[in-house]
């Protein structure tokens, strides 16, 4: 059988463009080595927010806020559950350049729509009354965002679009494209060659050693681990509460709710680059410290709380640390998607429209301009207010 798109990679990009495509009509076909949402989707935060200081990232993260906050009717499957917890997004910080980042962040989603707010000291304890803000003078509020679950999204994706006709094999491993010249084809895997007008590569920090080895195209990305905590302290950090962003913090941390009464944070720096398929490893303690540390000068209530748990997540971080998206020059019939250097769960059902769109040819909602390939070597990049890093 021959498919209108080959999708590699089960995680939430991926399955949400297997579900876009198959909405559109096309005969769809999704690959996995894995099981779904085995690999970094499984390591996410979850956190969705619309605060970003690059405006292209703020459209898509609006689109992608709607389809979470109605998720079921999104998908079209009323039994759909995203896991979605809307505590609001708070964003705190001096008056400094970082603040002013703040504000000007604030006011560009105002200016899209977004109800996101500058709140005073009292205002941010009323909303987060954990908080201390004697040395903060900049606090954001965005009231609409929260966090939810990429298990969850990215099954209900895959089932959504198996219902709508496409076919999910997972535990079948891609090992090169089907090429005619400059032309993809189709893909090869270890159990069988499938044909396809477009193959959408969405294989997140593997991506650069497929892509590299598969059509000889350097691939600017490389994997970073991050450490995340969850702390239990005597008062809950209920899911009610905000998804906290520390921009005043040394680490820069964030932190939500999880599993009910914990608080999940991490550092908001940059990570240790790390070969893609080392998986977890134990968080040192004095990356445990630090970030406790923070948190505590945050919160302090969390001066003596116990740590719960600790694990790893890796990026698949681009050098201006935003994705690229859209045809890879010199090869045609593939679609990439990589690089989401900490975005992609949070911008997963806006991406994966889009890149469904693309792959079937067809105009997309948003343009992909300014996430092309070719940007690194034009000097676009995509680098806001904040700078480089994960809050962009």
């Amino acid at each position: 059988m021959a498919y209108d798109v080959i999708v590699l990679g089960g995680g939430v990009i991926g399955c949400s463009t297997a579900f876009h495509a198959a909405q559109a009509g096309a005969r769809v076909l999704l690959l996995e080595r894995g099981g779904l949402a085995e690999g970094t989707s499984a390591q996410s935060s979850g956190i969705l927010r619309t605060h970003y200081s690059v405006p292209e990232n703020v459209e898509l993260a609006h689109r992608s806020l709607a389809a979470f906050t109605d998720f079921a009717r999104y998908v079209g499957d009323e039994e759909a559950d995203c896991g979605l917890a809307l505590g609001g997004y708070l964003v705190v910080g001096r008056d400094d350049a970082r603040g002013e980042a703040i504000r000007a962040s604030l006011a560009r989603q105002r200016a899209m729509g977004i109800d996101a707010r500058e709140v005073d000291a009292a205002e941010a304890r009323a909303i987060l009354p954990l908080l201390r803000t004697d040395d903060l003078g900049v606090f954001g509020y965005e009231p609409r965002a929260g966090h939810a679950d990429p298990y969850l999204t990215a099954t209900s994706f895959a089932r959504a679009a198996r219902r709508l006709g496409a076919e999910v094999r997972t535990g079948e491993t891609v090992t090169a494209l089907v090429q005619d010249g400059s032309r993809v084809r189709g893909v090869r895997t270890d159990r069988a060659t499938y044909v396809a007008s477009s193959v959408v590569c969405a294989l997140n920090v593997w991506s650069n050693v497929f892509l590299e080895r598969a059509t000889g195209t350097r691939i600017p990305l490389v994997a970073e681990r991050h450490e995340v905590i969850a702390l239990q302290a005597e008062a809950p950090y209920p899911p009610t509460y905000p998804v906290l962003k520390d921009m005043a913090s040394a680490s820069m941390i964030y932190a939500r709710s999880y599993g009910g009464t914990q608080l999940l944070a991490s550092a908001g720096l940059e990570g240790i680059v790390v070969d893609p398929d080392e998986g977890q490893a134990p968080v040192p303690l004095d990356t445990v410290a630090t970030i406790g540390a923070d948190v505590a000068e945050r919160l302090p209530v969390f001066e003596t709380a116990g740590v719960a748990s600790t694990w790893t997540g890796v990026y698949d971080v681009t050098p201006d640390w935003n994705p690229v998206m859209g045809p890879l020059p010199g090869v045609d019939g593939i679609v990439v998607a990589f690089g989401f250097s900490g975005h992609g769960f949070k911008l997963s059902p806006a991406v994966g429209k889009l890149l469904a769109q693309c792959a079937l040819g067809r105009a997309t909602d948003v343009p992909l301009a300014p996430y092309r390939y070719s940007r690194f070597d034009e000097g676009a990049l995509l680098v806001g207010r904040y700078g480089k890093g994960a809050v962009s």
